[in-house]
């Protein structure tokens, strides 16, 4: 069975959720994308021990440092799931795709910016 979700989502495969940093979070904010959601292992199921954990407290850093400039924790959250959670998978797409069409576009988003005529 194919689940169906947002055609506009981009996943981003990666060996553990812990191996996320501040720097990759931001920068895919800075190159344009509205939202970013890391799904990482459930709790205590971590192949990598504790990579979960460390996923989990980067997330939750970068939203503070989000929500300190004025652009949105919001607009990032973390989930735990396992591999065997398709339908929760595109349940938490869903729920972040809703989340981010009522913030709206990336401010720092320069082609919605162009699209929209005002600079």
């Amino acid at each position: 069975m194919r689940l169906q979700y947002a055609p506009n989502v981009r996943i981003v495969e990666m060996p553990c959720s812990g191996t996320i940093d501040h720097r990759v979070l931001l920068q895919t904010f800075e190159d344009g994308a509205d939202g970013v959601f890391v799904a990482g292992c459930m709790e205590g199921d971590c192949h990598f021990l504790k990579g979960n954990f460390r996923a989990k407290k980067r997330v939750h850093q970068v939203k503070k440092i989000l929500d300190e400039i004025g652009f949105g924790g919001d607009r990032l959250d973390f989930f735990n799931l396992s591999a065997a959670q398709g339908q929760r998978f595109a349940e938490i797409v869903k729920i972040m795709t809703d989340r981010v069409m009522e913030l709206g576009p990336n401010p720092l988003n320069k082609s919605a910016k162009k699209e929209g005529g005002a600079a």
